[in-house]
């Protein structure tokens, strides 16, 4: 049976940080994977750029995690429409290497339109290893604020 948790953050540097650690307890709460700490990696390179590419002012950002039998959904949803980029960076630029981390780490991801505003970034990531361990159910930590800051 799918489970889900999501928390909605402020587009401040300090949510990633957040954003990484509620990921971190919703995980812990499903049980072991042996694909925590990429998820945790593509929690932190989507909320970056849902901080610094994705917010409209006064807008902040979600995170939502599902998992089921096979697989754990991560999604960041953010209020602006325009689509993220794949880069590749040199050698020396000290940024834009999120995109590409997120596409190597999950086995699928890609984004599509959020209604009635923003998109939402989604990534996969194949648990099927896992599956024959015990998935018990998360602390509840949950929140259903829409994403404008009020």
């Amino acid at each position: 049976m799918p489970e889900s948790l999501q928390q909605f953050f402020e587009a401040r540097r300090q949510s990633v940080r957040k954003a990484r650690e509620f990921a971190t307890r919703a995980l812990d709460g499903w049980g072991p994977t042996s694909r925590t700490e990429d998820i945790r990696l593509c929690v932190s390179e989507l909320a970056t750029n849902a901080v610094l590419h994705g917010t409209a002012r006064g807008h902040g950002f979600l995170v939502r995690l599902d998992i089921d039998d096979n697989c754990v959904r991560l999604e960041v949803h953010d209020s602006r429409r325009q689509q993220p980029v794949v880069r590749e960076p040199t050698a020396t630029d000290i940024s834009g290497r999120g995109l590409t981390l997120v596409a190597a780490l999950s086995d699928e991801w890609g984004v599509r339109d959020r209604t009635p505003l923003g998109k939402i970034i989604w990534s996969c990531f194949k648990t099927a290893d896992d599956a024959a361990q015990s998935i018990s159910p998360p602390v509840p930590y949950h929140d259903d604020r829409p994403l404008e800051v009020r």
